[in-house]
């Protein structure tokens, strides 16, 4: 049976398309736009109870989670493409769980920081700005680390994360941190995480993902 993928725009279920395009797997897509609040719609609760994207259906299997379904696909289909060499297994598994498990909440936690100081009424505005200053300080420290650490391992790891010449699940994870980042605060990422990104933008197999996946805010650098 083909492959579902349930495609919420701007989200990281575009990472979920490229690796199928990348694995040449046939696939349909069934789409959904975020809301004005920038939330997943309701019709995706049909899908998961928790309303989120990405999900894919493959016959009697539905899967949510971006990681496990990055593993899934390539364990079951990969036939051996998308694995790491032997002497990046190690880097390979540390950035395919490190991407949604310490990375990604310091993005949305700036985010949500934005998100509460412009939403904020008028009259209350200098107290939360004083309030998300100090948050936003600590958050930007703790950013800065990290993507120190990530500038200096593609320093050493050349092309991708495992240190192969075609990406393994961690690039397919860590690419839509690193991507979001690049269109929104380019000023902060290292030389080497934004050649990463446009690496990963000018391969074929993303251009098609993209084609087939629709408008996506974070294909720019």
């Amino acid at each position: 049976m083909t492959i579902v993928v349930h495609h919420l725009n701007d989200s990281r279920s575009q990472r979920v398309l490229w690796l199928l395009e990348e694995l040449g797997l046939p696939y349909e897509i069934k789409k959904y736009q975020r809301t004005k609040q920038r939330l997943a719609p309701p019709e995706l609760l049909a899908i998961n109870p928790l309303g989120k994207s990405p999900v894919i259906t493959d016959g009697d299997v539905t899967l949510a989670e971006s990681g496990a379904i990055v593993e899934y696909l390539i364990g079951r289909y990969g036939n051996g493409k998308g694995q790491p060499n032997e002497a990046g297994k190690v880097d390979n598994l540390y950035f395919t769980h490190y991407a949604e498990g310490s990375l990604m909440p310091i993005l949305v936690q700036s985010i949500i920081n934005k998100a509460v100081r412009s939403q904020s009424p008028f009259l209350l505005r200098p107290i939360v700005n004083l309030i998300f200053n100090q948050l936003d300080t600590m958050v930007n420290s703790n950013m800065k680390k990290h993507l120190d650490m990530i500038e200096s391992h593609l320093a050493k790891s050349g092309n991708f994360f495992a240190g192969d010449t075609e990406p393994t699940s961690a690039d397919y994870l860590m690419a839509f941190p690193l991507e979001a980042l690049a269109a929104s605060a380019p000023e902060i990422l290292g030389p080497k995480s934004k050649e990463y990104v446009q690496r990963i933008h000018a391969r074929p197999a993303y251009a098609k993902a993209l084609e087939r996946g629709g408008e996506y805010a974070y294909a720019k650098l």
